[in-house]
């Protein structure tokens, strides 16, 4: 197993007043070649931005977008009639297919903190489609969440508003985990796929507030076959295992740690 860790104090970032941006991934004016995607996935940008600001209405096509809020309130409008609120434990996909175009503008009088996240699709000329999940805190406690799973998968539903994962167009999984103090997950690398390796993303959510020099927070150990990495708030690390075998993620720390697990191809 390869632990490779991204540090938050590597990420691109910037501070345009109005949002405040990290970027896992080459985005906008940031490009690193080195960090240019994981396998379908492509964007993992952890956004905060101020009240009365946000995204004016832009286009998109052939990616998936998905937003994951941590904190405080996100308006979203769509060309596909959509309008609507997110809060803290709402997922929000959208499946741009042949294109539609959107605005993400932060709703009342507080920031707005969530993770935006691309990934690539599996097939091209699909039609533009939209859907919404919920998922408690209470539902994340010390367990994997399935939050985003592959479309047509068994419980998957197609509906816009349902249970369970949201559908994907990708060869992507996305769980999401609220881990106390001393407890760990385990998780293991799938068995179905092309190939004997498989691509795991983790990354954990900078919840203690930004801060382009470095995060503080909460503190974990992810770990397998020998390998292990320390990762704090705002870092993430890249993992390839083998079909089959298991890593380990543990709370070091003395806070809860929200994190995010990418199983991608």
């Amino acid at each position: 197993m390869k632990i490779v860790p991204r540090r938050s104090i590597e990420r691109g970032n910037a501070n345009h007043g109005w949002l405040k941006t990290f970027h896992t991934f080459s985005f906008a004016s940031y490009f690193d070649d080195e960090h240019a995607q994981f396998g379908c996935l492509r964007v993992l940008n952890e956004d905060r931005v101020e009240p009365h600001t946000g995204f004016g209405t832009h286009g998109h096509r052939e990616f998936e977008i998905f937003s994951y809020v941590v904190a405080g309130q996100l308006e979203h409008r769509d060309s596909m009639g959509n309008l609507e609120i997110l809060k803290r434990g709402d997922l929000q996909m959208t499946s741009t297919g042949t294109g539609i175009r959107h605005s993400e503008k932060a709703y009342g009088e507080e920031q707005v903190h969530f993770l935006q996240i691309w990934s690539m699709p599996y097939k091209g000329q699909l039609p533009p489609t939209y859907y919404t999940r919920h998922f408690t805190d209470e539902e994340k406690k010390d367990t994997w969440a399935r939050i985003v799973a592959p479309a047509g998968e068994s419980g998957v539903s197609d509906a816009r508003e349902a249970s369970g994962p949201a559908p994907v167009h990708s060869r992507l999984s996305l769980y999401a985990t609220l881990l106390s103090p001393s407890a760990s997950l385990p998780h293991a690398f799938p068995t179905d796929g092309p190939g004997a390796l498989r691509k795991v993303y983790v990354h954990i959510v900078q919840t203690s507030g930004y801060n382009p020099e470095a995060a503080g927070g909460a503190t974990v150990r992810v770990s397998g076959d020998g390998a292990s990495v320390e990762l704090r708030e705002g870092d993430g690390a890249y993992i390839v295992g083998e079909a089959g075998k298991e890593m380990k993620v543990e709370n070091a720390g003395d806070r809860v740690a929200e994190i995010l697990l990418f199983d991608v191809e």
